[in-house]
């Protein structure tokens, strides 16, 4: 659908402003239109949640739970005492941190997704992991679903909405009124995780597992 008027957005995950506007106004209009909107673009973008660096003393969302990140003892990734301890080189604990939440992620949306796959009569093809940063996730009409793994940082019903979304699409490939009634079959009050994700997104995709941070 065409834009009928000027109209700016800035995305919670990324930061990224779009600029949508009418197929025939011109490039000069859209300039003006942007810079008269400077202030509002700036508030927006201070509102962001500031980057979270993953090193050992930061604290990181794991499953809902706000948890310290540790030096510990071992070989393995593991949550102990209500932190995420971390053996091993300080310089690879974003890393690990990474490589340990996305094998959680797997397990959890893997058996989130056979599970409302099952009360529908299908079948999931496959579970794949992105770090995306437009949607949470997706499904094809083979009945392959992909999801961001970052989702295992957020509590376990939001997961779970993002599962039962995903596979209400292997219903009805669309939002249609339909597409929404499978939803609430699976997931029931569903809103609540939805305006989670609204809300709280930004702030699980602000945290940077490719830098340490300072």
């Amino acid at each position: 659908m065409r834009a009928r008027r000027f109209s700016l957005r800035v995305s919670q995950t990324t930061g990224q402003v779009s600029l949508s506007m009418p197929a025939r106004a011109r490039e000069s209009e859209a300039v003006a239109f942007a810079r008269a909107q400077e202030d509002w673009i700036r508030a927006a973008l201070a509102r962001m949640p500031a980057t979270v660096g993953v090193r050992f003393g930061a604290e990181i969302p794991v499953e809902g739970r706000h948890l310290p990140i540790v030096s510990g003892a071992g070989r393995s990734v593991r949550i102990e005492a209500d932190q995420l301890v971390v053996p091993g080189d300080p310089a690879r604990v974003a890393a690990r941190v990474a490589a340990y939440l996305k094998v959680r992620a797997r397990d959890r949306l893997v058996q989130a997704s056979d599970h409302y796959a099952s009360q529908i009569g299908r079948r999931v093809a496959q579970v794949s992991l992105r770090d995306t940063r437009s949607r949470w996730g997706s499904c094809t009409s083979d009945g392959s679903l992909m999801y961001s793994w970052r989702l295992i940082m957020a509590p376990p019903r939001v997961l779970d909405y993002v599962a039962a979304h995903e596979v209400a699409h292997m219903l009805e490939m669309n939002h249609s009124p339909r597409f929404w009634a499978v939803v609430e079959r699976l997931f029931p009050h569903w809103q609540a995780e939805r305006n989670w994700l609204k809300r709280e997104g930004g702030a699980l995709q602000s945290i940077r597992f490719d830098v340490e941070g300072d």
